[in-house]
């Protein structure tokens, strides 16, 4: 068995490759085990290094060191293959997908709980054939995650709070709603302009917001929020709800289902999508559930479910 990590050198905002160089040796050291480091050097990289190693054949244990977009690009480079396994070992500023796990999260930190780790598989969303595994956002929270960079380097704004000034400027200085076409399995919505359409595997997203408390990535459901276009005092008033999974409270312009295909139209390219903070923008985007696609592992008894609320 083969242990890889994959490491973003550009992931958080300190240099952590010789950390992760000092745990990976210690692994190697301590177990005996194959190990190697890998840095990536482009966006998309980390896909094609661990499906190329995956594809050749051969048990691999891959170990994503970055943050959400690292974890994302290393997902979609094994989705699908049961000879390879991922985890995380959490070096990026933003790192939503392990908010998943609870107090385990803290775990991750330590390759040394990760090594031996029970493999389960995860279910992920796919996007125009992009997988996502937490959640695939369209519209305006899209449009703030794509701007959340410009602000994450400010030493006053941590995950969240750079998320929120995002939201705020493209709150106020860019339009809300886009005029599309939804469908949820394959059955059209009324006609009417959104803000946005939410795809939840998991539960977290932006720093920590969870708009469906009981999204599970081991259920084979996608959690669907449709959310209409309203005025700017309607959205700000919907933000906090959203964020903490009341949308129950904004039931006027909130449609909630559990669709396993959804289509979001437009007669522009203007569909900004955010998958796992990735970006894609088109025309035409169509999310399905890709269940039990990848194989994962993570410290005894973690659970990806540990903060999932059940609804009553």
């Amino acid at each position: 068995m083969k242990h890889i990590f994959i490491i973003n050198p550009a992931a958080g905002k300190t240099d952590s490759r010789q950390r992760v160089y000092q745990m990976a040796d210690a692994l190697k050291k301590n177990h005996g085990l194959d190990v190697e480091c890998m840095l990536t050097k482009s966006s998309g990289h980390a896909t094609a290094l661990t499906r190329g190693i995956a594809s050749s054949g051969g048990g691999v244990r891959f170990y994503a060191c970055g943050g959400d977009g690292t974890v994302n690009e290393v997902a979609n480079g094994i989705a699908g293959l049961e000879n390879a396994a991922m985890t995380v070992v959490p070096i990026g500023t933003g790192n939503d997908f392990l908010k998943n796990f609870g107090d385990d999260a803290a775990k991750f930190a330590d390759p040394e709980n990760l090594w031996n780790g029970r493999t389960q598989k995860l279910d992920l969303i796919d996007c125009n054939g992009r997988q996502c595994l937490t959640i695939a956002c369209s519209g305006i929270d899209a449009r703030i995650a794509r701007d959340v960079h410009r602000y994450s380097t400010t030493p006053l704004l941590d995950g969240k709070g750079s998320y929120v000034a995002s939201l705020i400027v493209n709150f106020l200085f860019k339009g809300i709603g886009s005029h599309w076409t939804v469908e949820l399995d394959g059955t059209e919505q009324e006609p009417h302009d959104f803000s946005l359409v939410a795809v939840c595997n998991g539960r977290y997203y932006g720093g920590g917001f969870m708009p469906v408390p009981n999204a599970s990535m081991t259920d084979g459901v996608l959690n669907t929020l449709v959310v209409k276009k309203v005025s700017r005092l309607t959205f700000a008033q919907f933000v906090g709800p959203y964020s903490k999974g009341e949308y129950e409270k904004c039931a006027k312009f909130v449609s909630y289902s559990t669709a396993r295909s959804i289509r979001i139209h437009s007669e522009k390219p203007d569909i900004v999508t955010c998958l796992d903070g990735e970006i894609l923008v088109s025309g035409d985007v169509t999310l399905r559930l890709s269940d039990k696609k990848l194989n994962f592992f993570g410290p005894a008894g973690c659970s990806p479910d540990a903060t999932l609320r059940r609804k009553d």
